[in-house]
């Protein structure tokens, strides 16, 4: 090998060590390769979130994108309830519809906001801890029923729900 060579690898070498030396394990202190998630919890159960509102079916997209989301990001294995090691249990307290934008001809909405809130807790079934707990948690997405393309309201519905899922998952890491 060349000189050059070796003094490259020596140099990538050393800041690989560097950068894995500046990792934490304590990921409230800097970059870690630790888990988010609280130690010994390896399942969760999520339960149909209850439905406060007149969004008929909003309970099964919340619910579905929850569980979908856990799947995708986390290291967490969804299971049924009853044999988990954590239950998330949420209830849908809001879903409102905002006008985002007017057709100027016809004064008919071009562009709506679909916001959801709901409340839930995560809670460690083996001790009884509260591991996460949010009220009024919201999330908000658009959509465009305006007439070239004619989205129906199941589209921002299941946007938002999505959009939902996504927060709530990210915000039941640990604290930060």
């Amino acid at each position: 090998m060349k000189p050059a060579s070796l003094l490259f690898v020596a140099t990538g070498c050393v800041i690989l060590a560097v950068g894995i030396a500046a990792c934490h394990s304590d990921p409230s202190r800097g970059y870690s390769f630790a888990s988010t998630f609280p130690e010994g919890v390896n399942s969760i159960s999520v339960n149909v979130f209850e439905n406060q509102t007149f969004a008929v079916g909003l309970e099964r997209d919340v619910t579905e994108a929850v569980i979908k989301e856990l799947q995708r990001s986390t290291p967490l294995m969804v299971v049924r309830a009853g044999s988990a090691d954590s239950d998330l249990v949420g209830i849908i307290t809001s879903a409102e519809m905002q006008r985002l934008s007017l057709d100027s001809q016809t004064g008919l909405a071009q562009e709506l906001a679909v916001q959801i809130t709901v409340d839930f807790d995560w809670r460690d079934r083996r001790s009884g801890k509260l591991l996460s707990s949010r009220r009024n948690f919201t999330a908000t997405d658009t959509f465009v029923p305006a007439r070239q393309t004619g989205e129906r309201l199941e589209v921002g519905q299941t946007s938002a729900a999505q959009r939902l899922a996504k927060e709530l998952v990210a915000d039941l890491r640990a604290d930060w």
